[in-house]
């Protein structure tokens, strides 16, 4: 967990290439409530799928929202876990378990999870 978080992120661009210029980055945000064993299960399902399917186009923040509540306040999250996909559009919001592997490479739109 980065505990050298500020409050104040910067700007992240709407659509961002990846490095090979054709593949849209990923960024997400992952919301947890300390190191409970749900949160723990969450940031290990989120860094196995980012490891597998986006190698080097993805940017996962990891964000405990009794750290950083202003973070949590600003996103809007009511509850964790939470993952905010932020780009590329649209932006979704998976709330709560997510070691249904399926559903969450299907709502973020991964090629190759069918």
């Amino acid at each position: 967990m980065d505990n050298s978080l500020n409050d104040q992120r910067p700007p992240v661009p709407a659509w961002d290439e990846g490095t090979d210029g054709g593949s849209p980055r990923f960024i997400l945000r992952l919301y947890v409530t300390g190191m409970t064993p749900r949160s723990l299960r969450a940031i290990a399902q989120m860094t196995s799928i980012c490891s597998e399917y986006l190698p080097d186009r993805h940017d996962l923040e990891i964000i405990d929202i009794y750290q950083h509540p202003s973070l949590a306040s600003q996103d809007q999250i009511i509850a964790s876990p939470t993952l905010l996909k932020t780009s590329p559009p649209p932006e979704i919001r998976l709330i709560g378990e997510l070691s249904n592997r399926q559903r969450v490479l299907s709502s973020l739109g991964i090629a190759g999870s069918e």
